[in-house]
Formats: C-alpha cells, structure tokens, sequence
C-alpha cells in the first residue's frame, strides 16, 4: 500500500466518510434541534468531532489488539455496519435509534451519535485497513470543515436543496455507500481466507 498522498483514495475516503456522516440528510434533525429551543454551538461540534475520531483512528488499532483482533477482521464487521447504514439511507428503515436526552444538543446527538457515531469509527478502521492513513486524514479534515459550514448555516442549506434535494442525495450517497460496503467486504474477506490456508 503506498503511504503517501494520493487524490484518488483520498477522494474515496472523503466519500465513504460524507456518506455516513450524512450531514446533509441531517440537516432537518438540526433544524428540528433549533425549533425546541436545543442549542449547539458548530464550532465545538465539529471541533471535537474531529478529535473524537482522531484519536479513535489512531488507538482503534491498539484497542483491537486487546481482543486479539487485526484491522482486517474489523474491516469485514465494519463493512456489514457500513451495510446496514446505507440500508437506512436508502430505504429509510430506522436502525440506530436517536434517544438522546434534553439539555444542550452540542454533545448529544450532534457530536455522539449524529457526527461521531458508531459508523463513523467503524469506517475510520475499515478504511485504515485498505487506504494509507493520511488520505483518510485528510478526507476527515475536508469532512469536518463541511459538518461546520452547514451547521452555521441550516436554514441557507435547506433553503439551497430543499427537502426533496436532501431526500435524492440522502439515497444517492445511501447506493453509493452500499457498493463501498460490498467491496470493502469482499477485499478484507478475501485476503483473511487467503492468509489462513
């Protein structure tokens, strides 16, 4: 695997991470946050999002090896994970249910679990086990300058794309999202069956 910059994984990665963030989709659940009084600050969201999974991305390894697990392993779980999200975005089955408590919104659902949720960090390892790690750096970084931009501006972006505009891309990215699954599947089944006989 080469270890330097490289547009195309970078890309890659920017989509697969876009896809699951999915913070266009979002966009009437932060509306909706505004409307019930729930603040959050889009500063601090995106902010600590980004160092919630950097961190994640860089022990996740460490972590695995507690249970004797290697990223590949976790990259054919992930992609199952990965899998149902994209079934939720396409089919809008509900599966990772959104129970948060009242108070600030800033923390809960924006960061955890809206942001930087379960799906995000299984992506992060599952993707560190196909592309080199400053690609999918850099893909997060473009992620989190997005997730701010349209948090300070809700009201402009469901003004732009309106809500059938955020239900085509909702299941755009959902389609595109089950092909990463699949291949990310097969890729990390294959070479687990190819290193153990």
């Amino acid at each position: 695997m080469d270890l330097g910059f490289n547009l195309t994984e970078m890309f890659s990665a920017f989509v697969v991470l876009f896809a699951i963030i999915d913070i266009l989709g979002c966009t009437p659940i932060f509306a909706g946050l505004s409307e019930k009084k729930k603040s959050f600050n889009a500063e601090k969201a995106a902010f600590f999002s980004l160092f919630i999974m950097l961190i994640f991305f860089f022990v996740g390894d460490g972590i695995l090896s507690l249970f004797k697990l290697d990223v590949n392993s976790f990259a054919v779980a992930g992609s199952l994970v990965i899998f149902v999200v994209a079934i939720e975005m396409t089919f809008g089955i509900e599966v990772f249910k959104l129970d948060a408590p009242g108070g600030s919104a800033t923390l809960i659902p924006v960061i955890f679990p809206m942001i930087a949720g379960p799906g995000v960090f299984t992506a992060l390892l599952s993707l560190k086990a196909e592309y080199s790690s400053i690609n999918i750096i850099v893909a997060l970084v473009i992620n989190m300058l997005i997730v701010y931009i349209v948090l300070r501006n809700i009201p402009l972006v469901e003004k732009i794309f309106g809500p059938s505009g955020l239900f085509i891309l909702r299941k755009f990215f959902g389609i595109i999202l089950l092909a990463i699954s699949v291949k990310l599947f097969v890729s990390n089944i294959s070479y687990l069956l190819t290193t153990q006989t």
